[in-house]
Order: structure tokens, then sequence, then C-alpha cells
């Protein structure tokens, strides 16, 4: 399965999920509905191994330690650093691969300059590993807890500060949507910069919006969840990203890279039944753009 514009592989990020936790029978399953490509949410040569037997493509990877490598203490970086290094060199014996984490601070009250240092120390140490293999590290902008690398401001610092073309973008159009930035703007400005794509999206609720705003929590409603009162994520389709948009911009700049469907959906998440239908109806979304 690929998209109509820029026959880009599609697949999903492996989750938590009971039923995912059994990668040969998930390989499986996504084998019979034409996925071509699974990320993975741990690390280790035989999951590699396994994808590879399948048929399938890998979008990223995550790695084992990522709050280590943003924490005021020299020798948990160190530990961080020598534990993700030893992942990378593991996973990429037979090629280059992409590896997935948010860059969120081990300490996320202290100052966001400090963590900003520690980051660019880390990473600056971690991009002679990745470019061993020809491997990339593709971060994501979660706007969580003390997170850096979110905003235009921050990705653009980060790209500066450490150069390496190991270090690289995972695109996603729903952390921007809900945090006000233009998604096709912050494509544009760092296209080169992407190697995966998550299939994401996110809805606006404009009469929760006006009667909560955006700088408070509710008193008196639960969030919604994948969201909060204001907005939720969904899968692609049923959010505000113009994908057909956005896949021209990525094919016009040669993007070689996957979109793995990120299932975080209020009206999908919670059974294997309708986890399988978000992946799979967000696909064959994907397909038609």
């Amino acid at each position: 399965m690929k998209t109509r514009t820029g026959s880009i592989p599609i697949g999903f990020r492996q989750v938590k999920s009971p039923w995912q936790r059994d990668l040969q029978s998930v390989l499986e399953w996504a084998v019979r509905n034409d996925l071509e490509v699974i990320d993975l949410n741990h690390s280790s040569a035989e999951a590699v191994s396994a994808v590879a037997a399948a048929g399938l493509r890998i979008g990223s990877i995550d790695l084992p330690d990522h709050k280590g490598m943003i924490a005021a203490d020299p020798a948990r970086r160190a530990a961080a650093l020598a534990r993700n290094s030893e992942c990378i060199r593991a996973c990429t014996a037979d090629g280059p691969q992409n590896f997935f984490e948010v860059m969120l601070p081990d300490n996320p009250e202290l100052p966001r300059a400090e963590n900003y240092g520690y980051m660019v120390e880390s990473y600056t140490a971690l991009a002679s590993v990745l470019e061993e293999s020809g491997s990339h590290y593709v971060i994501e902008g979660w706007p969580g807890p003390g997170a850096l690398c979110c905003t235009p401001e921050t990705y653009r610092a980060f790209f500066r500060d450490v150069p390496s073309p190991s270090m690289s973008v995972n695109y996603d159009p729903s952390h921007l949507i809900r945090m006000g930035i233009d998604p096709l703007r912050f494509l544009e400005e760092f296209v080169d910069r992407v190697q995966h794509v998550h299939g994401k999206d996110t809805e606006l609720l404009a009469e929760n919006f006006y009667e909560y705003g955006h700088e408070q929590p509710a008193t008196f409603s639960e969030p919604i969840r994948f969201g909060a009162h204001s907005w939720r994520y969904t899968i692609p389709g049923h959010g505000l990203f113009r994908w057909t948009e956005g896949l021209r911009i990525l094919e016009e700049h040669g993007f070689s890279g996957c979109i793995s469907i990120e299932l975080e959906d209020a009206n999908f998440n919670g059974t294997e039944e309708t986890e399988r239908q978000g992946i799979l109806y967000g696909a064959r979304f994907l397909a038609g753009c």
C-alpha cells in the first residue's frame, strides 16, 4: 500500500496494545492487509531480522534511553549514550535505520536553556555513531513536559548546533496543528531534514475552544482521550491536515522514507478490532491522497 502522490510506502507504528505484543503475528497481519512498513517500539537485532524476513520495511526504531541523553548528571548522560550507541550498532549491522525519539529531558523542571545544552552535548556525540552506518535520528515534536525540538525555533537551533546530516525530523503534523503552527510552512522549511512521517492528524473543536480556551484546564469537564478539551488527535482524514499537499511537498523534494499510522484516536483506540480498523482506515485514506 502506497500513497497516490509520491508512491510513499504506508504502514503503522507498533504500540503496547495486547494484540501487538507478539511481533510475528503483527507482521503477518500487516502483510495480509498490504501494509509495507512497521515502526518498532523496541530495539533489538532479532526484531529487525524478523521484519526483514516478513518482507516489510522498518520506518523507525525506538532507542532505549532518550531521557538520559538530556540529564544534568554527566554519568547519567554517558550511560545513556553508551546504551543507545550499542543499540544503534546492533540494529544497523545489515544497513542504516531511522531511530526515533522525542527530546524529553530527564528533569523538565530545569531551565529550558540548561536542558538544551545537555541535549546538544549528547547528540553531538551520538551523531558520530549514527554516521558510521548512514543512519538517522528522527525527532518527533511532541510537546510533552519540558520537551525540546517541537517548534521551528528549537528545531532550527538544534540543527544549527548539531549540524550532522544524521539529525533529522520525524514529521507529525498533528503536534504542529495543536500548537497553532502551520504544518505546511513547517514542512517547507524543514523538508530536507524529514526522514520519516507519522500518519496522524488533529481535529480542533471550535465549540470547546470557546468554552475552555487553551490556557487553562477545564474545571468540570474531563479531557478527551488522546487530546485535551479543545482538540484531539485523529487518524488521517479525520483532522485538518491537507495530506495531498503535504505529500506533494515531500515528493517534490525527493522524500524516500515512509508514512506510519500512529494510532492515537479516541474513536478507535481501546479494542483490538477498532484499533485494527483505525490503522487500516487511516492507511487507505493516505493511499488515495
